[in-house]
């Protein structure tokens, strides 16, 4: 498959996937690969067959917004977010949680893909804050819509490319396996790994960190971002946290969130 032909076909069929271009231009041979290997199974001889096929109106739309879910995710990414999380913002959510008198503290990862997001959260939590007198006890929901790589997530083990921003210290979270590595068990307790698709289904509770990185706001389109943006919010508690990708910005600013830190992306819901 040619790259002219896939970039062709994505810009027509990801808009009508409320997904958008931008997003997918430097990721786009993730996709390729995915596309080439569903022709093959179909049996089609090029990406014009294909797209006769999804003009019939069939479910294979379904199989194709599965295809365009990119994966690429690793330990500690964006150490600068990572930091302030152990250093300022997690400390502080703490706070919060006390004086509000709960005694969980919960946090959201969006889109979680293989876990590597969830799982930091509860390595920087525990090294970093955990000790701290009176803490809440940590509760992560991870969701993602794909199956298949969350039972990936729950199994916990990753090569040494997912651990190559980790310090020397956080690398004490795993034991090796061959050339591999395995997520201690310790840092899987705080964790519920749940199918859920962001665009569908939003969970019941409300949160004091919610982690929507590099998903929302970077491959779906604006009309999808405004809608998400504002389920997002009603998800937070006041005075929680929303934190997204550093290269993302909001569609528009929602009204009951403000800027804590435009470059870690880093938004508070008002009192």
């Amino acid at each position: 498959m040619r790259d002219s032909d896939c970039v062709e076909f994505l810009q027509w069929a990801l808009p009508r996937l409320q997904m958008r271009w931008a997003g997918f231009r430097r990721v786009r041979g993730q996709v390729c690969k995915r596309l080439a290997r569903r022709l093959t199974e179909l049996g089609l001889s090029d990406l014009d067959a294909y797209r006769t096929l999804l003009e019939a109106g069939t479910e294979e739309w379904n199989r194709l917004d599965s295809l365009c879910r990119i994966t690429i995710s690793r330990f500690y990414r964006d150490r600068a977010v990572w930091d302030c999380l152990g250093d300022v913002l997690l400390p502080d959510l703490a706070l919060l949680a006390r004086r509000r008198g709960d005694k969980e503290l919960r946090c959201w990862s969006v889109g979680c893909a293989s876990g590597e997001e969830p799982y930091t959260l509860a390595m920087v939590w525990r090294r970093m804050v955990g000790a701290t007198a009176a803490r809440p006890t940590l509760r992560i929901l991870a969701t993602d819509a794909d199956e298949r790589i969350l039972d990936r997530a729950r199994r916990g083990v990753y090569d040494e490319s997912s651990l190559r921003d980790l310090s020397i210290d956080l690398r004490g979270c795993f034991t090796t396996e061959g050339e591999r590595f395995r997520i201690d068990p310790a840092y899987r307790e705080p964790i519920a790994f749940v199918r859920q698709d962001v665009r569908v289904e939003l969970p019941a509770v409300a949160f004091h960190l919610v982690l929507c990185r590099n998903l929302v706001f970077t491959y779906y389109d604006e009309s999808l971002q405004r809608l998400l943006l504002t389920r997002l919010a009603r998800r937070l508690i006041s005075d929680g946290a929303l934190v997204i990708g550093i290269h993302e910005t909001l569609p528009a600013q929602e009204a009951a969130l403000s800027v804590r830190d435009a470059r870690l992306g880093i938004h508070v819901r008002g009192s």
